[in-house]
């Protein structure tokens, strides 16, 4: 299996053990993860750059690079702050050194702002997907690129940027699942039944560049919020989905291996969707 979301970190956060590169591999080899999409986090509206920065997830691949796939990580104001920063040479720069793609990106600007777009466009020139965390609102406290409801930005960005491959995550992104979607629920993890009718199915029907990433509460509630659906979902979408973890921290519960595996054994989703899923996509838009 190849994670799609995970990190590491080179010092303990907020009080918590620390979680680094080693932790991460004894996690991995615990769940039967194979490969991991190790992310770095430099936005400040999410944590303290230093101990997450590209630099040193890419030093870790270059120990690990049977285990480890670098990503690297901007921030769509570095620069001048502005639309117009050139991002060519530093993501060239990046991908000599190994990195694949871009994020987790948590800058908290609205979705299609001229300076995310700016970025976005230049990642779909060096063919470096983005993942990025979704966010309902822009405001204190609040990290990731923001969307109102319904997904219009993203949507805006998906149509403008169609060279670029983009990877969703969070609750705001998976909440969109269902057709009754609201305020309310943006910032949760929804229960009970999903009707047919979500927005989020419609951008994944229509875009090709568009995949979702199934890690953490937010993609592995969507999914198993109401089985019948999920499955139908997972089967439905297999070429636009990505399996995901999240793990950030010691002693961390992943819940979504054991249900795909169980999923794929009792007929619920297909051999093929599982491998597609749990692997192939990653390889495909990684170009591993």
């Amino acid at each position: 299996m190849i994670d799609i979301h995970c990190h590491f970190f080179r010092s303990p956060m907020q009080g918590k053990a620390i979680f680094a590169e080693k932790e991460l591999l004894h996690a991995m080899d615990q769940l039967g993860i194979e490969r991991a999409v190790v992310l770095p986090v430099v936005s400040p509206e999410c944590q303290f750059g230093p101990c997450f920065n590209s630099e040193y997830i890419l030093h870790a691949y270059k120990k690990y690079p049977d285990r480890f796939i670098a990503f690297c990580n901007l921030d769509p104001r570095n620069g001048l702050n502005g639309p117009e920063t050139d991002f060519s040479w530093i993501l060239e720069e990046y991908k000599e050194q190994g990195a694949k793609g871009v994020g987790e990106i948590t800058a908290n600007l609205f979705f299609d702002d001229p300076r995310c777009k700016n970025l976005f466009i230049h990642c779909g020139a060096q063919k470096m997907p983005i993942l990025f965390h979704l966010a309902d609102r822009v405001g204190n406290n609040i990290y990731g690129l923001a969307d109102d409801l319904g997904l219009p930005r993203l949507e805006r960005m998906l149509t403008e940027c169609p060279d670029t491959t983009f990877i969703g995550h969070a609750m705001a992104f998976w909440s969109e699942i269902s057709a009754d979607n609201s305020e309310e629920k943006r910032n949760i993890y929804p229960k009970g039944p999903v009707l047919s009718g979500g927005r989020l199915p419609a951008l994944l029907q229509q875009f090709s560049n568009l995949y979702g990433d199934i890690s953490a509460g937010s993609g592995f509630n969507a999914i198993s919020r109401d089985p019948e659906f999920g499955f139908s979902f997972l089967e439905r979408f297999q070429d636009n989905l990505l399996f995901g973890t999240d793990l950030c921290r010691i002693g961390q519960k992943a819940p979504i291996i054991t249900y795909l595996k169980k999923a794929m054994e009792e007929g619920r989703i297909s051999l093929t969707a599982f491998k597609k899923i749990s692997e192939e996509n990653a390889k495909k838009i990684l170009s591993l």
